[in-house]
Protein backbone atom coordinates (compact mmCIF):
# COMPACT_ATOMS: atom_id res chain seq x y z
CA UNK A 1 0.00 0.00 0.00
CA UNK A 2 1.51 3.34 -1.03
CA UNK A 3 1.75 6.21 1.42
CA UNK A 4 -0.83 8.30 -0.48
CA UNK A 5 -3.34 5.44 -0.31
CA UNK A 6 -2.64 4.87 3.37
CA UNK A 7 -2.99 8.60 4.06
CA UNK A 8 -6.41 8.69 2.36
CA UNK A 9 -7.55 5.74 4.46
CA UNK A 10 -6.33 7.29 7.72
CA UNK A 11 -7.36 10.93 7.32
CA UNK A 12 -10.28 12.42 5.46
CA UNK A 13 -10.19 16.11 4.52
CA UNK A 14 -13.26 18.13 3.62
CA UNK A 15 -13.31 21.68 2.31
CA UNK A 16 -16.04 23.66 4.03
CA UNK A 17 -18.08 26.22 2.12
CA UNK A 18 -19.21 28.31 5.09
CA UNK A 19 -15.81 29.41 6.34
CA UNK A 20 -13.69 28.28 3.37
CA UNK A 21 -11.46 26.19 5.60
CA UNK A 22 -10.63 22.51 5.82
CA UNK A 23 -12.14 20.01 8.25
CA UNK A 24 -10.04 16.90 8.87
CA UNK A 25 -11.23 13.68 10.45
CA UNK A 26 -9.52 10.42 11.41
CA UNK A 27 -12.25 7.75 11.16
CA UNK A 28 -10.12 5.14 12.94
CA UNK A 29 -9.83 7.37 16.03
CA UNK A 30 -13.34 8.08 17.30
CA UNK A 31 -13.83 11.79 17.86
CA UNK A 32 -10.50 12.85 16.34
CA UNK A 33 -11.27 15.94 14.25
CA UNK A 34 -9.59 19.25 13.55
CA UNK A 35 -9.77 22.26 11.27
CA UNK A 36 -7.50 24.69 9.47
CA UNK A 37 -7.80 27.72 7.22
CA UNK A 38 -5.48 25.98 4.72
CA UNK A 39 -4.72 22.33 3.98
CA UNK A 40 -1.26 22.75 5.54
CA UNK A 41 -2.72 24.26 8.70
CA UNK A 42 -5.36 21.50 8.90
CA UNK A 43 -2.62 18.86 8.47
CA UNK A 44 -0.57 20.39 11.30
CA UNK A 45 -3.63 20.57 13.55
CA UNK A 46 -4.69 16.98 12.88
CA UNK A 47 -1.18 15.72 13.66
CA UNK A 48 -1.45 17.41 17.06
CA UNK A 49 -4.99 16.06 17.54
CA UNK A 50 -3.81 12.51 16.73
CA UNK A 51 -0.89 12.79 19.16
CA UNK A 52 -3.21 14.01 21.92
CA UNK A 53 -5.80 11.33 21.11
CA UNK A 54 -3.17 8.59 21.30
CA UNK A 55 -1.73 10.00 24.53
CA UNK A 56 -5.20 10.16 26.11
CA UNK A 57 -6.06 6.66 24.92
CA UNK A 58 -2.89 5.31 26.54
CA UNK A 59 -3.63 7.10 29.82
CA UNK A 60 -7.24 5.86 29.85
CA UNK A 61 -6.42 2.32 28.73
CA UNK A 62 -8.36 2.69 25.48
CA UNK A 63 -7.24 0.29 22.77
CA UNK A 64 -5.92 2.04 19.69
CA UNK A 65 -7.49 0.69 16.49
CA UNK A 66 -4.99 -1.02 14.23
CA UNK A 67 -6.12 -0.13 10.72
CA UNK A 68 -2.70 -0.86 9.26
CA UNK A 69 -1.07 -3.87 10.95
CA UNK A 70 2.51 -3.27 12.04
CA UNK A 71 2.32 0.52 11.82
CA UNK A 72 3.93 2.35 14.74
CA UNK A 73 2.58 5.64 16.06
CA UNK A 74 5.53 7.46 14.47
CA UNK A 75 4.91 5.80 11.09
CA UNK A 76 1.21 6.71 11.41
CA UNK A 77 2.11 10.37 11.98
CA UNK A 78 4.69 10.38 9.17
CA UNK A 79 1.99 9.36 6.69
CA UNK A 80 0.10 12.59 7.29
Amino acid sequence: MGSATARRELVQTFETEEDQGFHVHVPALKGCHSWGATRAEARAHIKEAIELWLESAKELGIQVPNKLPGLTTQEFLELL
